[in-house]
Order: C-alpha cells, then structure tokens, then sequence
C-alpha cells in the first residue's frame, strides 16, 4: 500500500499546526514578557488545574473502588452514564450545576428556607466544581480498568493467608493506584489547564481569570493581538509540559496474567460495605442530579426557544459531520501507516499527539491573527472552526483505531499480500470491515466533542454565525435562563444522536 496517504495527511496537520502556532508566535514575539495581570492569570489556570486534578483523583478512588468490588442493581448502566459526561457539551454540564448550585437553585432554595444565604457558584470553587463534575467519570473509568486489571486470584490468596483488608490495599490496591493514579491526574490537570467554556461562564473575575479566557478577552474586548499572541504562546507552553509529563508517569502495576474472574467474590463486609454504598450514591447523585436538572428545566424551556436556534442548530451539526470526515480520513490513514511499520512510522505517531499539547483557543488565535489582515474573521469562521475540531479530535480517533489497526496488519498482511490487494481494494475489503467498530466510535466521539466546542468559534463568529453552543452561551448572558436551558437539552439531544448514530454503523458494519 502506498505511503502517500500518510504523509499527505501529516503533511495536512503540521500545516494546520504550523499556521496556527505561526501567527501566535509571529505576533507575540516582541512581547513575551508577562504583565501583573497575565501571571496572575497563569497562576490561576494552573492552581484551579491542579485542584481540580487532586479532587477528581481523590473522589474517584472510593467510587471506583465500590464499583470494582461491589455487585447490584443498576451498576452496568450507571458505569455507562459515567462515560456521559465526557461527550456531554460543557455549555450543558454547566447550565446544570448553576440549577442545582446556582443562586436560584435547589440547594439555595432549601439554604432560604432555613434563614441563610443563597450560594454563589462563580469563581474558583465554581469552576472547580464544575470540572470535577465533568472529569471525576473519566478519573472513574481509569481506575475501575485499574481494579479490573488485578487477577481476582491474588484476591482470594490474600483472603487465604488471612490478610485484613489493610493489608490487602497495601500489597494489592496501592501498586495499582500508584501506577494509575499520576497518568490520570495529568490527564485531568491537561484538560482543565485548556478548559475555556468553564472559566467564561463561571470565572471571568479578575481573581479568576485563565489564561485561555485572558487570550479571548485581549482578542474580542481589548483588541491587543500581541498580549494575545504572546499567552497563547504561554497556554502552548504549559499544554506542552502537562503532556511531556504524562508520557513520563505513565506506569504499569504488572500483577501479571489470571482466569479473568471477578473480584466482587469475598468482598469486605460490615461498615465497608456501607462505605461502598455511600460513595455509589454520592457520586450517581452528583452526576445524575445536574443532568436531570438539565432535562426538566429544558423540557419547560422548549416552548421558549428563539426562531435562530434551528440555524445555530444546523451550523453545529454540519461543522460536525465535516470535521469528523477529516478527522476520520486522517486518523485512519496515519494508524494504517504506523500499523505496517511505514517509512516516517515514528514521526507520523509523534504528530498525531500533537495536538493534545494545544488548545482550540491557543490555535484559533494564531489562525485568526494571520486571516485577519486579509479577510473578515467573521467570513471564515465555520471553516477554521472545522479545521481546529478536527485537528484537536485527531489523537483521540487515532489512539482508538492504532491497536486494531496493529492486529489487522498482523493477522492478515500475508493474506492480502498473497491476493495481491493493494490500495483501495485493501481498504475496501480488509481494513474497512476489520476497522468499522472502532471507525465507528471514533466518528461518534468525534462528532460529540465538535457538536459541544465553545472555543475557536468564540473568536470568529459574528452576531448571524453562532453554533448551537455560542448560542446557549449567548441566552446565558442575556438571563434567558429558560430558553437557554431548551436550546442546551436540543445540543445534548444532537450530540448523543450524532454519537449513537456513528457508533451504531460501525457495530453494524463489524457484524455483517
């Protein structure tokens, strides 16, 4: 199979990056020196990324632990909502904790009732607890493959030897977590430090002000392209140092091979047993709570929604399905490539991550700062937006497709080579069968993350060219609390069908 698909979608994505990065960094290399404001910025990102890792980390270990040991009713389908709130727009996760947190809230009605004040969700706590509640799922997941990677066999020596449950955690549980634990803790704190919607619409305050949102405000408010290029170079750099880092705790446990039991058999009794209980029901509680919140208040809210919401609607979903084709079309040809060992293997997986070292902002800036001087950011908006969705969409789809891209190339290269299928016959009757589960999810991630960004397009559209997200955000800040609360059940309603959708062709596909 020739290479040149490969290279040219390599070559496509270093030109992304580089125009982007480009112009952040031809516009801010005369003033990289940071202001008062910009490293109070910088220490907030990286102050409320850290909380935010800490807390997720140390809330997941209780529930994943439960969830690993414990055996009841319900426990498959809510390990399955835990992937929800990666895929749910912020924009939604958001709206949802202002009607359970916010100051006309549940919890505040109930702190009137009793003589005190309401709460106040913005600020740094607010946005703590807002990426807590959309990363603690995540954190979840890690451990609970975690706990299910342990031989249930070593369980039921230790409980032979007669070991206390102490024991037990510290010879068993605590490799573990000690080898999953750092690698999930960067991954949060990486996405916290590129996490714009969260910090627009609860911080924003000059005490809590990200970097990302100093960028936005130094674009659209300020207009200073070069305080904006030069955090942006800033963002870049602590991005790039997050995920250096990540690669360099990533660690494995090694508790070696066993029969693939389960390990809910022989689980501790007495008051653990109701430790467990409570930390499933806090955690389904304050997951599910904010989500149901969300769908009460925008089925209310569906009567109220404005004529341009079917518009935004309509843009949300085409930039969606355009930048999950590219996404696709590159990811594929760069995991085939790396899959059979192609010349330049390394570099196109080195590419391939590279995305995850910059943020949707810190690119729409670059691209925004070299299209200005030529055209109306306002006219390019929805095609720039396309193009930063798929490039930041591509690692994830790639990671997804690598490992079953190395398992077809090994189970039937010498059957294609002997059948002479080469090039687009390869495709079509060996790898696109083998790849349609994976291609499938891929593409409904994919479609999910594009269908809720509230980032690059912030800084290009105009008052007609808002996606559905910059929509909701838009009622948001016009106190339509209502309206706001219909369009954003619309978005989750498109973002999980766009993801069903794509998911359920390629388990279709696979099975045929």
């Amino acid at each position: 199979m020739s290479h040149a698909p490969g290279a040219a979608a390599v070559a496509a994505l270093v030109a992304g990056l580089t125009l982007g990065m480009a112009g952040v960094v031809g516009a801010g290399a005369g003033s990289l020196w940071p202001t008062a404001a910009d490293l109070a910025a910088l220490r907030f990102t990286v102050l409320q990324a850290a909380l935010s890792a800490v807390i997720s980390c140390a809330l997941a270990v209780p529930v994943a632990r439960a969830l690993a040991r414990r055996r009841f009713l319900g426990r498959g389908v809510l390990i399955t909502l835990m992937g929800a709130p990666f895929l749910l727009p912020v924009i939604v996760a958001v709206l949802g904790l202002l009607a359970v947190f916010g100051r006309s809230s549940i919890v505040s009605d109930g702190l009137a009732l009793a003589g005190l004040p309401p709460l106040s969700i913005y600020g740094l706590h607010g946005v703590v607890l807002a990426h807590v509640f959309l990363n603690l799922p995540l954190v979840t997941r890690m451990l609970l493959m975690g706990w299910q990677a342990i031989p249930a066999e070593r369980f039921r020596l230790a409980q032979s030897l007669g070991m206390p449950p102490a024991a037990q955690f510290r010879h068993l549980e605590w490799p573990m977590l000690r080898a999953v634990l750092p690698g999930a803790a960067v991954v949060v704190f990486t996405i916290c430090l590129a996490s714009f919607a969260v910090a627009l619409t609860l911080g924003g305050g000059p005490g809590a002000t990200t970097v990302e949102l100093a960028i936005y405000q130094a674009l659209r408010f300020d207009y200073d392209p070069a305080r904006a290029a030069a955090l942006a170079v800033i963002q870049f750099g602590l991005g790039a140092v997050a995920v250096a880092l990540g690669w360099a705790v990533l660690g494995r446990a090694g508790f070696g091979s066993g029969l693939g039991r389960r390990i809910g058999v022989g689980a501790p009794k007495g008051w653990r047993r109701g430790a467990d209980a409570l930390a499933v029901m806090l955690a389904a509680a304050f997951l599910l709570v904010p989500l149901g919140a969300v769908v009460w208040r925008g089925v209310g809210g569906l009567g109220d929604l404005p004529a341009g919401l079917w518009a935004a609607l309509v843009r949300s979903v085409a930039v969606a399905l355009l930048s999950t084709g590219v996404t696709m079309g590159a990811a594929l040809v760069l995991a085939l490539a790396v899959a059979r060992g192609a010349r330049g293997a390394g570099l196109f997986d080195t590419v391939a991550t590279l995305p995850l070292a910059v943020s949707g902002l810190v690119l729409g800036t670059g691209l925004f700062l070299t299209v200005q001087p030529f055209v109306r950011p306002e006219a390019v908006a929805l095609p720039v937006t396309v193009m930063v969705n798929a490039l930041l969409s591509l690692p994830y789809a790639y990671r997804l497709l690598l490992p079953e891209a190395r398992a077809l190339h090994a189970d039937y290269d010498r059957l294609a080579r002997s059948l002479a299928l080469t090039g687009v016959a390869r495709l079509r009757w060996v790898a696109l069968p083998r790849l349609a589960r994976p291609l499938g999810f891929g593409a409904g991630v994919a479609a999910a993350l594009s269908m809720g960004d509230l980032g690059v397009i912030t800084l290009f559209a105009g008052e007609s060219g808002a996606t559905l997200p910059l929509y909701v955000h838009r009622l948001m800040g016009a106190y339509r609390m209502d309206a706001a609360a219909g369009a954003a059940l619309v978005l989750v309603a498109a973002s999980f069908a766009l993801f069903a959708l794509f998911d359920g062709m390629g388990r279709r596909a696979a099975t045929r």
